[in-house]
């Protein structure tokens, strides 16, 4: 069986990703990160552990000792992912979701809080591929998603560091995967639309309204729906690489 870390998975999509991880079966080891709230993350700890009880039949059947460990520290730092690897040892697949969006104008944008976005969004991305991509390459089996989002494609007004940010983790994304399927390892990216999550609770009722009344699918994704893609795409087939793949309910 395989191994999974998760990076932002105390709330939101990362904690719907972690859960939908768990009820799959395919993962003996979960290791879930957040860079702050440790209660969070020690609550989604708790929700997968349930699910390990209340599927013990069945795991037991094809898991060994099925666990799910915790790690608060910033993968935007190089010291901690490395840190990390060196308690926790290779994974099988990795999803990047850790990320930062700070509303308002480029122009009132500072410098720290640009040069934030970019190391929470995209550097993290850089340290946790370049620390755990060699066990994969050496095992020649892997697999990594990267959270990106349809702002990365299409650019959005009054977010325009995520967006670039986003680009990138498009490009990377791609790059990486030619560099890395001649060893076996799939690199794809998840665009999504916008998800009923905290990184959205500044909208108004009005503001979704109008977002919906543009989503030909009729409404806001949960975070559910968004995790349950996530796992699906780490079960495609290995030919399946270098994929940016939308989650937006037809939107952009």
């Amino acid at each position: 069986m395989k191994s999974i870390l998760i990076t932002g998975a105390s709330r939101g999509i990362g904690r719907s990703i972690a859960l939908e991880a768990a009820r799959s079966g395919n993962y003996n080891r979960i290791i879930i990160n957040c860079h702050k709230n440790i209660s969070l993350l020690d609550s989604v700890q708790k929700e997968i552990r349930k699910i390990f009880d209340e599927n013990l039949h069945y795991y037991n059947n094809v898991l060994t000792d099925p666990l799910c460990l915790t790690s608060v520290g910033d993968v935007g730092d190089l010291s901690y992912v490395e840190t990390l690897h060196t308690e926790i040892g290779r994974v099988e697949h990795l999803v990047n979701n850790s990320a930062l969006s700070i509303t308002g104008l480029l122009t009132d944008m500072t410098p720290s809080e640009w040069d934030l976005i970019v190391k929470t969004n995209l550097t993290s991305i850089y340290n946790t591929c370049h620390t755990f991509a060699p066990d994969m390459i050496k095992e020649r089996h892997g697999k990594i998603i990267n959270i990106s989002s349809v702002w990365g494609i299409v650019g959005a007004s009054c977010e325009v560091a995520y967006s670039a940010t986003k680009g990138a983790v498009n490009a990377f994304t791609k790059a990486l995967a030619k560099e890395l399927a001649p060893n076996n390892i799939q690199v794809n990216a998840a665009a999504l639309g916008i998800a009923d999550t905290d990184m959205n609770s500044h909208l108004t009722l009005e503001d979704k309204s109008d977002i919906i009344e543009d989503i030909p699918a009729g409404y806001i994704m949960s975070p559910d729906e968004a995790g349950r893609a996530v796992i699906k795409l780490l079960e495609m087939p290995d030919y399946f690489t270098g994929e940016i793949i939308k989650l937006d309910g037809g939107w952009q």
